[in-house]
């Protein structure tokens, strides 16, 4: 059942193969915040995500280079993933299109991190200027969509992770906000027709808040690879503590 699935290898990290990856999202303002938060995701973790729109020095690239440097130190062989998420998306800043590019462009570059989430539906220029520098550095891409305010019909969550996949992006992601239990299922069947039907690299899908719950546990069943659990507190609705993650996640696998 499903297509070839050619999964995303970083450091020690293997995406899209066995047993889901748990990402756990940090999102300090200060150096000082942050050097807490990876301590206490350190070993929790498989991949680490730096909300870098959280940090009071987001609107300097030189400041931001400097600590993914010094986050990537105290991960000790943790990936870490980048992700400036926009308001447009859910995020913490409104930022032009070439600065964004610019940010994400200069982390990419900076030998520190091994993957960037780039937001497919910003200027295409953007995009593309993103996924050549990172892809030129060895750094995958986790393109992403965010949807909070509702739940689009299947086929249009299967195109839009087809487009992310036809741009060339390493994990394709996508997050929606349920309003019923019946969107929780079309959130899954999308990912199962995509992984079934489209996908030839990981997929990462989730239903968000409360309802959602599900979707981040059993994602693994329906064709998602990856899963974000919170150390602290969550960086998006209906995020599970990732020591419980882990267990459940476990569970399943032995099960199937």
């Amino acid at each position: 059942m499903g297509r070839t699935i050619t999964p995303v290898r970083v450091k020690d990290v293997v995406i899209g193969e066995g047993a889901p990856t748990i990402v756990v999202p940090v999102t300090g303002r200060t150096p000082d915040a942050l050097r807490e938060q990876v301590a206490a995701a350190a070993g929790r973790a498989d991949v680490v995500e730096w909300r870098v729109d959280f940090f009071h020095l987001v609107d300097d690239p030189a400041s931001v280079v400097a600590q993914a440097v010094s986050l990537a130190g105290h991960l000790q062989g943790t990936p870490l993933l980048a992700t400036c998420r926009t308001a447009n998306e859910g995020g913490e800043i409104a930022i032009a299109d070439d600065a964004y590019a610019d940010l994400t462009v200069a982390l990419a570059e900076s030998g520190a991190v091994d993957l960037v989430d780039v937001e497919y539906r910003r200027d295409r220029a953007a995009v593309d200027r993103i996924l050549e520098a990172a892809h030129s550095c060895d750094v995958a891409v986790v393109a992403s969509n965010h949807d909070f305010d509702a739940t689009p019909p299947r086929d249009e969550i299967v195109a839009r992770l087809r487009e992310m996949q036809d741009l060339g992006a390493d994990i394709c992601k996508i997050a929606v906000m349920p309003r019923s239990t019946g969107d929780v299922l079309v959130l899954l069947d999308a990912t199962r027709t995509m992984h079934e039907n489209y996908a030839d690299r990981p997929l990462i899908t989730m239903s968000m808040g409360g309802l959602g719950v599900v979707s981040r546990i059993a994602g693994q069943v329906f064709g998602s690879a990856a899963t974000f659990g919170m150390v602290g507190a969550a960086s998006a609705p209906g995020q599970i503590d990732a020591d419980e993650l882990r267990s459940v996640l476990d569970l399943l696998e032995r099960s199937r």
